[in-house]
C-alpha cells in the first residue's frame, strides 16, 4: 500500500491539477443542436469565465465537437477521469453526463489551483481489517447527490467491523478504478470535517476482508467547487462515532 505521506502528496496533486476541483467555475447542462458558448449574455451556455464568445459546441451521436470563431473544430477527446475534454485555452472544458444528461463543466485554466488540505494526526487505531461480504442478493438504494438529484445505485457487498464497541456494517455506493468507495458522516460531520460527508476507498480487498484506512478519508469535491456533484451517505453508512482521522474541513 502506498504509504500515507505519499497519499497525502498525490491527493493533493489531483486536487490542484487542471482538471482537478478548484478551478471548476461552471456547469451548464447542454441543450439538442449547435450552442453558443461564451461570457457575453447573447450565448446558448453562458458562462462566468473567459472571453464573451468562445465558440460553438455541438453534441453528436459519435461525441462532441467544439469550433471556435476562428473556423478551427475540434472534437472532444477521451480524459483519464473517464468524461471527454477538449482544451480552448483559457478554459479547459468536458463533456459530464450524469443518468444520460450532458453538462458542459469549465475549468479555469489561468486561476490559481491551490488548496490548503488539513489533516488529524494519524490515527492507528482506524486502520481496520474489516470482513468484506458480498450480499446474497444485490439491493437497489436511493442515494441523495448534493448538487444534483436523488440517483439508484446498486449494493453488492458490506464492510463489517466493530470500533469503539460500535457494530458498523458500511455499503461502497460507488466504484472508482475497481476500488469500492464509501460514502460516510459521523460524529466530526459539521464540527471538524465537512458537514455532508467523507469519501473513503477500500484497498486490500481478498474475497473476505479489505483495508479500511480511515486516515486516508478524504473531503468531496463539492466542499471545493459548487458546481460538482456529491452522493451523500446512505442511512447505514452515517455513524453516531467520531472518525478522528482524515482530512479536516472549515
Amino acid at each position: 500500500m502506498q504509504s500515507l505521506e505519499d497519499w497525502k502528496a498525490a491527493r493533493l496533486a489531483a486536487l490542484t491539477a487542471e482538471d482537478g476541483w478548484v478551478n471548476l467555475t461552471d456547469r451548464v447542462e447542454i441543450a439538442p443542436g449547435p450552442q453558443r458558448v461564451g461570457r457575453g449574455p447573447g450565448n446558448d451556455l453562458v458562462l462566468s469565465v473567459g472571453p464573451d464568445h468562445l465558440g460553438v459546441l455541438t453534441l453528436t451521436d459519435g461525441g462532441a465537437r467544439f469550433a471556435t470563431p476562428d473556423g478551427v473544430s475540434q472534437d472532444f477527446a477521451p480524459a483519464p477521469g473517464g468524461f471527454p475534454q477538449l482544451r480552448v485555452p483559457p478554459l479547459l472544458l468536458e463533456i459530464h453526463t450524469v443518468d444520460g444528461v450532458a453538462a458542459l463543466r469549465v475549468r479555469d485554466l489561468t486561476a490559481p489551483r491551490l488548496a490548503d488540505l488539513r489533516s488529524f494526526p494519524e490515527n492507528p487505531a482506524l486502520v481496520i481489517r474489516a470482513r468484506w461480504e458480498r450480499l446474497e442478493t444485490p439491493d437497489t438504494a436511493t442515494i441523495g447527490q448534493r448538487g444534483g438529484a436523488d440517483m439508484q445505485v446498486t449494493l453488492t457487498h458490506v464492510a463489517r467491523f466493530t470500533f469503539a464497541g460500535h457494530e458498523v456494517a458500511l455499503a461502497p455506493t460507488h466504484w472508482k478504478g475497481g476500488q469500492p468507495m464509501f460514502v460516510f458522516r459521523d460524529a466530526t460531520s459539521g464540527r471538524e470535517t465537512y458537514a455532508a460527508a467523507r469519501f473513503l476507498m477500500g484497498e486490500e480487498m481478498t474475497d473476505d476482508a479489505i483495508t479500511l484506512d480511515f486516515n486516508r478519508a478524504f473531503t468531496p469535491p463539492c466542499a471545493f467547487s459548487p458546481h460538482a456533484i456529491c452522493p451523500l451517505p446512505p442511512r447505514q453508512n452515517i455513524v453516531a462515532f467520531a472518525v478522528t482521522a482524515g482530512e479536516i474541513w472549515g
